[in-house]
């Protein structure tokens, strides 16, 4: 898994469809479009350029269904 920024893993939440909810100090809120049954929530910690510690972008992926060849 190539390791990326929260800015990036932002961008490719924003192109699945999630919708920008608030932000919470360095974290963004997004949520799924109301349509789907099952409405989730996930929070991109947005600090700068810096990468993401591995476990925090695998949980985001597997949470946002991002592939490991969408990076």
């Amino acid at each position: 898994m190539k390791i990326v920024s929260g800015k990036r893993i932002r961008e490719l939440v924003e192109n699945k469809g999630w919708a920008f909810v608030r932000t919470t100090g360095s974290h963004q809120i997004y949520r799924t479009p109301q349509h789907f049954k099952d409405q989730r929530t996930i929070s991109i910690p947005i600090h700068g350029n810096k990468d993401l510690k591995r476990g925090t972008q695998a949980r985001l992926m597997k949470q946002a269904k991002i592939e490991d060849s969408e990076l």
